[in-house]
């Protein structure tokens, strides 16, 4: 359950995803413009998305070539459809070349492909440029091998690259259009401006997507949905997501949320403590706290399959749920029927597959136990308030809801916690142990160095191999640990953190004279993509 994307004050921009690693990114784009703005699978049926009533459709891009046998389509109807609706389309990149293909123009292998930054001209006054634009170059970022040669009746062209190939057309009278560029990257500098003039210009897109609007209607939401009667447990992890979750649910229905903290055994270092007296003094949610640390560690005993760990830990959370829903029906004398997570948007993209990948819609790069982990026998309905929100959309959420800006500048911790954090058995030796010291000295660190709300998320991994090394004249064959930290506006893209070689250089002091059995310190410097931000 979460709000009805239809119930939004404002005009939906709907995107349909062909599998560009940048479509969420256009998504964050209009969205930052105060338009809301939703993303599908781009093969959808024709339902799907007429159900949604956009205002604009924009067709992603998407690695795939439209000369490749099966290679993704939007329903047929769907172009009839938009035009006998005023619907708008805009087409990027492989969006641009499907537009094309499917109206009846030509799309060739590019004589010359073109990947990175390009130089495109504004050749002609359109409605996708504004009129000083014209004859003026502007940098892009491309990403293709295939072009439109030969556009559809009623199109023309309105900016080429450098080369001459076609990077920018229109049909005002059909109100289709399509860039060959990707306008929501960075490495598009003008890319925002397009957008913008496109969303409120052409489009006459009103900007009227607000935290407070979006806070009033999940309120209602789930207070239609809960009824009167009927009882929430929480799951609260003293992250920025249950926390906010929480916070929300309970001015919609009171002290009829029952909240429970587990210790799964996997926490940092005095999590269970911290957490609990943040709760009682700052949030005044009733918590109750459930130590479960045998039962998950004697289930992962022996377990080194990361898929296998999150679907473990998933399945224990909820069995803890259903005893904890037990006990409260002997005190309530009725069973709680809801339970609560804080499922964000790049949740249910991440946990989506892309069309064209053979599966049904960006390749499934891990479960999150959020939403494909659960086992399908879960006896409680599940409450998501923020599922269509990115994280920095929740800590706005949260500050209106005067959730202590301590909780909300918290970087973001893995709901299956330490367990993806040390590779391989989590049981094994002292392995949690070590990580844990380890990781508060990382941590407290970066926030003695007040570096803490520069960064995204900040970590330590514990790693399954022993190095040699030398400690006191002795010869050491011990444990090697990774130091990971990261920039990101929502966790979908990031950057590695430039930290000075001073402050990597006494952290790693500290760790290897404060820690028994480390003697080796690594920095993962990798951005995501290609890597994902936890190791696991």
């Amino acid at each position: 359950m979460a709000m009805d994307p239809k119930a939004v004050k404002s005009d939906l921009v709907l995107i349909l995803d062909f599998g560009s690693q940048y479509t969420h990114l256009i998504t964050r784009r209009i969205r930052s413009l105060s338009v809301f703005s939703l993303c599908i699978s781009g093969t959808s049926d024709l339902k799907s998305i007429t159900d949604l009533n956009p205002s604009v459709v924009i067709l992603s891009g998407g690695p795939h070539s439209v000369h490749t046998p099966n290679s993704p389509s939007f329903p047929d109807g769907f172009l009839q459809w938009a035009q006998s609706n005023g619907v708008v389309i805009l087409g990027i990149c492989y969006g641009l070349q499907l537009l094309v293909q499917r109206l009846g123009g030509e799309v060739c292998v590019g004589h010359k492909q073109e990947y990175g930054r390009m130089e495109i001209n504004v050749e002609h006054p359109s409605a996708l440029f504004p009129s000083e634009k014209v004859g003026h170059k502007q940098l892009v970022w491309m990403s293709h091998g295939d072009e439109a040669t030969t556009l559809p009746p009623g199109f023309h062209v309105v900016a080429r690259s450098q080369q001459g190939a076609v990077a920018a057309i229109e049909n005002p009278s059909s109100k289709f259009y399509g860039l060959q560029y990707h306008p929501e990257v960075t490495h598009t500098p003008e890319g925002m401006e397009t957008l913008r003039h496109f969303l409120f210009n052409v489009c006459g897109v009103e900007a009227g997507w607000k935290m407070e609007d979006v806070m009033e209607e999940e309120i209602k939401v789930i207070k239609d949905t809960v009824g009167t009667e009927e009882h929430v447990i929480c799951a609260l992890s003293g992250g920025v997501d249950s926390t906010v979750a929480a916070t929300l649910v309970y001015k919609a229905i009171g002290d009829r949320l029952h909240c429970v903290f587990v210790d799964n055994g996997l926490l940092r270092y005095k999590e269970r403590e911290r957490v609990m007296e943040t709760f009682e003094k700052d949030l005044h949610l009733p918590v109750v706290c459930v130590d479960a640390s045998n039962q998950f560690l004697s289930k992962l005993k022996g377990v080194t399959d990361p898929e296998m760990k999150r679907k473990i830990i998933g399945k224990e959370f909820i069995c803890i749920f259903d005893a904890f829903a037990q006990e409260l029906e002997q005190k309530l004398g009725k069973k709680p029927a809801y339970l609560v997570q804080g499922t964000l948007y790049p949740d249910v993209i991440e946990s989506c597959p892309p069309p064209g990948s053979g599966r049904t819609h960006s390749h499934t790069i891990k479960s999150h136990h959020n939403v494909g982990g659960l086992p399908k026998d879960m006896k409680l309905k599940l409450i998501e308030p923020l599922k269509l929100l990115f994280k920095d959309e929740v800590r706005q959420l949260g500050r209106i809801l005067e959730v202590p800006e301590g909780f909300l500048k918290r970087h973001p911790f893995p709901g299956p916690g330490l367990a993806v954090r040390v590779l391989g058995d989590v049981t094994e030796g002292n392995a949690l142990e070590i990580l844990r010291q380890v990781d508060e000295i990382f941590i407290q660190s970066i926030k003695d160095a007040g570096l803490y709300d520069s960064i995204w998320q900040a970590f330590a991994v514990f790693l399954p191999v022993r190095s040699v090394g030398v400690q006191g004249d002795q010869r050491t064959h011990s444990h090697v640990v990774a130091l990971r930290a990261v920039t990101s506006q929502d966790g979908m893209t990031a950057d590695w953190y430039y930290f000075e070689h001073k402050f990597l250089d006494d952290v790693a002091r500290k760790i290897c004279n404060g820690v028994r059995g480390v003697n080796r310190v690594v920095q993962d410097i990798t951005s995501k993509p290609p890597s994902t931000i936890e190791w696991e």
